[in-house]
């Protein structure tokens, strides 16, 4: 399944992924966050009545001259298909609607778009980008450091669980609630659950114990693995328990000396007064 990031035009949250070393964009996102619909996909509906050239872009049978991506997204009502999108195709949408926020809206996704190229040729500038963006949002420079250092170590799990055989993303997503339930004794659905949180990032809405700890459960794992030469799915599933286990008995150990629960139904949502860049 492809990874899905968060990119902001003016408050609203615009699902993206990587496909082919391009940004791809959730349709039904792009919509609501120009004209406020409350339902995307029946405005589109209506909108390909009105532009028939459009629909031909994705009716069966029509010319596409940008076949959409269907993407898998976590919803309320559970898991559903969302079209997507490349810059190109986007572009065309967006002449489609009649919104004030058309000409702004270009000029972001323009800028939005290239972004992918640019961190091909230099790596460094997607970590730039990633740190902005949650300063962008209202977060504070001790958090962002956390959140940062988090990222790198899970990319070293998930590298390693590559190179041990493990399988994909459904895989890295079962292993992972093994961590998440030995270190904290909820699995990252329930733990959203928890916090009151839908299709954000659990960890964007994690405190800055909360994020250490999932370090210390995911870095846990990722050594373990290397020095028992743990290989496929089933063994490190068992490494997943003891290396969130390391993070419970420390988790345990500060709760009881401090006496305060580091679980916390703390999140972001009402932190984000997310600046306007056009």
């Amino acid at each position: 399944m492809p990874i899905t990031k968060i990119a902001i035009f003016r408050k609203k949250e615009i699902r993206k992924t990587i496909y082919k070393n391009e940004w791809w964009f959730v349709i039904n996102d792009v919509i609501e966050s120009l004209t406020d619909s409350v339902d995307p996909a029946q405005y589109f509906k209506r909108l390909k009545t009105r532009d028939k050239e459009l629909a031909k872009l994705t009716d069966k049978g029509g010319v596409q001259f940008v076949p959409p991506l269907m993407l898998e997204v976590k919803t309320p009502g559970g898991k559903q298909k969302a079209y997507c999108w490349n810059t190109e195709g986007i572009f065309r949408l967006v002449q489609s609607i009649p919104s004030s926020k058309a000409e702004p809206f270009k000029r972001w996704l323009a800028r939005v778009g290239y972004e992918r190229v640019q961190e091909i040729d230099d790596p460094e500038l997607g970590t730039k980008r990633t740190r902005a963006l949650y300063k962008a949002k209202g977060y504070p420079e001790s958090w962002i450091e956390k959140r940062m250092r988090g990222i790198v170590v899970r990319e070293q799990l998930t590298d390693e669980w590559k190179n041990r055989n493990v399988g994909g993303e459904r895989e890295y997503s079962i292993l992972t609630a093994e961590i998440s339930k030995a270190t904290f004794g909820l699995t990252p659905s329930e733990y959203k659950k928890l916090k009151g949180l839908e299709r954000q990032n659990l960890r964007d809405h994690m405190t800055d114990l909360e994020l250490i700890f999932s370090m210390l459960g995911e870095a846990s794992t990722t050594e373990i693995a290397k020095n028992k030469n743990a290989q496929g799915f089933r063994e490190n599933k068992v490494v997943a328990k003891q290396g969130g286990g390391v993070a419970s008995n420390a988790r345990k150990e500060l709760e009881q000396k401090s006496g305060k629960k580091v679980v916390s139904r703390r999140n972001y949502l009402s932190k984000r007064d997310i600046k306007v860049i056009e």
